[in-house]
């Protein structure tokens, strides 16, 4: 009796490492080290890109270098890092809720678009798309206090905003003022820029992956039989993570001004909607107020996601679990 042939898997698929494969515990811990330093590197990026999306219509700094510039000249390098400590304290619950999630969402996303029979781009842009939504809905509970206090960290002082002596002054002022609500000013916002963007990163990360493999010849219906060279491999990846941020932030980055401008006003009262930020963005700068910081968010995406998702996939090699 012949056993029917099993379906061809590309070649390059055989380098994937799943969830059911790494050894949890290390994972944690080594991942926590290896994105704070990610985090250490790239910050300032954020801080630039949150100055410029709040910055009043009369204010000069009007390009990330302007801004950077003024940073330096008013703070010196501390100034780039204005909020670290809070961001750093929240990083760590957040991505790991993230990372679980993303990955165990994956394994069932991928078995759920199965039996459709789509090509391999248009299922792994699915299957990663859901993964990465579900993963952001997850993670902002921890997220949006976190980003609520660090934001108002980044501009304190800066175009009228509100000083403060450090994170926990910060919180205290918003319960004060909000009560637990205060921490999830703009939350509905972050959803809906998060979650898509997320879905919007790991879709295009996902399916330009296929894409760029079936190019090289490492397609599911190439002939090739050896896995590529683990140089090759990273090569794609980073290039996956640059298409990848490319795509999420030309997607988001309006919402993303809204939910930032609504998350550092001040304590007064009265405080505008969102439809009214809308109003006072369109007035100010027309449409293209919506794209305001979109050159340091499109680089901080890029940068970010390329950095992250090569020190992830480098990170799961190092938590492999050996056969």
């Amino acid at each position: 009796m012949n056993t029917p042939p099993s379906p061809r898997v590309a070649s390059f698929e055989r380098t994937e490492i799943n969830w059911d494969k790494l050894d949890t515990k290390r994972f944690y811990v080594v991942g926590a080290g290896l994105f704070t330093g990610v985090t250490v590197a790239l910050y300032p990026v954020s801080v630039v890109k949150t100055r410029l999306q709040v910055a009043s219509r009369d204010l000069g700094e009007k390009s990330a270098f302007s801004v950077i510039k003024g940073i330096l000249k008013n703070d010196g390098v501390p100034g780039l890092y204005r909020g670290f400590g809070t961001v750093i304290t929240g990083a760590v619950p957040a991505r790991i809720i993230f990372l679980t999630a993303l990955e165990t969402t994956k394994i069932s996303a991928f078995k759920l678009v199965a039996p459709f029979n789509l090509n391999e781009p248009t299922q792994a842009a699915i299957a990663n798309g859901i993964a990465g939504m579900t993963a952001s809905l997850f993670s902002q509970a921890v997220f949006v206090p976190i980003d609520v206090v660090s934001q108002k960290l980044m501009v304190q002082g800066y175009s009228g905003h509100t000083k403060y002596t450090g994170g926990i002054d910060v919180a205290t002022k918003i319960i004060n003022s909000y009560g637990l609500r205060g921490f999830y000013r703009g939350f509905g916002l972050s959803v809906m820029t998060y979650a898509p963007s997320s879905a919007a990163w790991w879709a295009s990360y996902g399916s330009s992956q296929r894409v760029i493999w079936s190019f090289l010849g490492y397609g599911a219906d190439s002939e090739a039989t050896a896995a590529p060279s683990q140089s090759k491999v990273v090569l794609v990846q980073a290039t996956g993570g640059i298409i990848a941020g490319a795509t999420a932030s030309s997607i988001t980055t309006p919402l993303d001004t809204i939910k930032t401008r609504l998350q550092v006003m001040g304590h007064q009262e009265n405080r505008p909607s969102a439809k009214q930020v809308v109003k006072d963005l369109i007035a100010q700068d027309g449409w293209k107020g919506f794209y305001r910081g979109y050159g340091p968010r499109l680089f901080s995406m890029s940068a970010w996601g390329t950095t992250m998702i090569l020190t992830y996939e480098y990170l799961k090699r190092l938590c492999a679990i050996e056969d």
